[in-house]
């Protein structure tokens, strides 16, 4: 296999096999909505497509942020620990974040798409691995000038050592994520919006032991979990 990294600028031209990667916190947040039941997710692009979806559906739940932060008149805002106790068995969710679903909603050229992060990394590398394609790409969204985005570069590398068949201990991949700028954000007592809580469900590495295909289905993207 040959492995690519793009951003959010060069993921349109990525084919293969595409993992859009976002560990703080869109597909983190994701991977604990499906073990709590959820059927399956759509994701989007924009706040207005998510609403104007829900009007057609009202059983649909939103999910998402904007800048990280939550969404007026979305029914859960970005974040792992916000669906502790909940039944989502059956549920529909949509999902709209500034990083992770633009990664996927621009992978246009995918023959295969997923979405992962640490939570799920060890199934979606068994899964990939299983496929011998000969490409991979990572789609790396939370990089961009300045330093930031080592998060999910840390991720990438994670799964790439995964698919290739060796043992990495996850233990440096994840230091990486504490010391990266966006993971310090989540440690900074003065943005409430990014709680180490958060961190903390989203290091919580290969919790989940099923992957996030992305299906192209009659004009949208729906992710489910398929089970290894």
């Amino acid at each position: 296999m040959i492995f690519f990294r793009v951003n959010l600028e060069t993921c349109k031209n990525a084919v293969g096999a595409v993992i859009v990667i976002d560990v703080l916190r869109a597909f983190s947040t994701a991977a604990y909505a499906f073990s709590l039941g959820a059927e399956d997710i759509l994701l989007v692009s924009s706040v207005e497509e998510a609403f104007q979806l829900k009007n057609i559906n009202p059983e649909l739940l939103l999910m998402g942020e904007v800048d990280g932060l939550p969404i007026p008149g979305f029914d859960f805002g970005n974040s792992p620990p916000q669906f502790e106790g909940l039944n989502l068995a059956g549920k529909h969710l949509i999902q709209r974040t500034t990083s992770g679903t633009q990664g996927v909603v621009r992978s246009q050229k995918a023959d295969l798409l997923y979405a992962a992060s640490f939570c799920n990394a060890f199934a979606t590398a068994q899964q990939i691995a299983s496929l011998s394609t000969p490409e991979v790409t990572f789609v790396i969204t939370g990089l961009r000038p300045g330093g930031w985005g080592d998060e999910d570069l840390a991720c990438a590398d994670y799964l790439e050592a995964l698919i290739k068949g060796k043992k990495p201990d996850p233990a440096n991949y994840l230091q990486r994520v504490k010391a990266s700028l966006t993971g310090k954000m989540f440690q900074d007592p003065k943005l409430p919006d990014f709680s180490i809580q958060d961190l903390d469900y989203c290091l919580a590495v290969n919790q989940f032991n099923f992957c996030m295909p992305i299906y192209r289905s009659d004009g949208h993207l729906l992710m489910n979990a398929a089970d290894l």
